[in-house]
């Protein structure tokens, strides 16, 4: 089959049975029927996106470069209205130096729910009754003995 053919995804669609199943990974048609029994999660995972565009469930996984490249082998054509741009297997044929790392910034959240004054609006009302209580008993204390 011509791997250069336009698919519509109606028509990818038509095929998602255990005997025919075809699915659209970054706007490539694949057609994994053959592969069905050889993927490592099983053809349980396959069968659940037959017929429909698996790009994410593909890319959420993970998958290895020997897994993207194996794309090509079952490719049948392309998803209409997907325009396919030059992969980064082929980037890294090229020019294997590129780094293609992606660098991860991270930032620490100060999750301190309340600001500086408010913990002593908080703090201290209940300092002064605590205060006023012990200084009232003192001194009425004191007058017990006295009198």
């Amino acid at each position: 089959m011509d791997k250069q053919r336009i698919f519509t995804l109606t028509e990818v669609a038509q095929h998602k049975s255990k005997k025919d199943c075809w699915l659209v990974i970054h706007g490539r048609v694949v057609n994994v029927t053959k592969f069905l029994e050889q993927h490592p999660g099983g053809d349980d995972v396959l069968m659940e996106s037959a017929g429909k565009d698996a790009t994410k469930e593909f890319e959420d996984i993970g998958h290895s470069r020997a897994a993207k490249k194996l794309l090509r082998d079952y490719q049948v054509g392309f998803l209409q209205g997907y325009k396919i741009v030059q992969e980064e297997e082929d980037a890294d044929e090229v020019a294997p130096n590129k780094s293609k790392r992606k660098e991860v910034k991270a930032f620490v959240i100060d999750d301190d729910s309340q600001p500086n004054h408010e913990f002593f609006i908080d703090f201290l009302p209940p300092l002064i009754v605590a205060c006023s209580y012990l200084a009232y008993r003192y001194l009425t204390g004191a007058a017990q003995f006295t009198s």
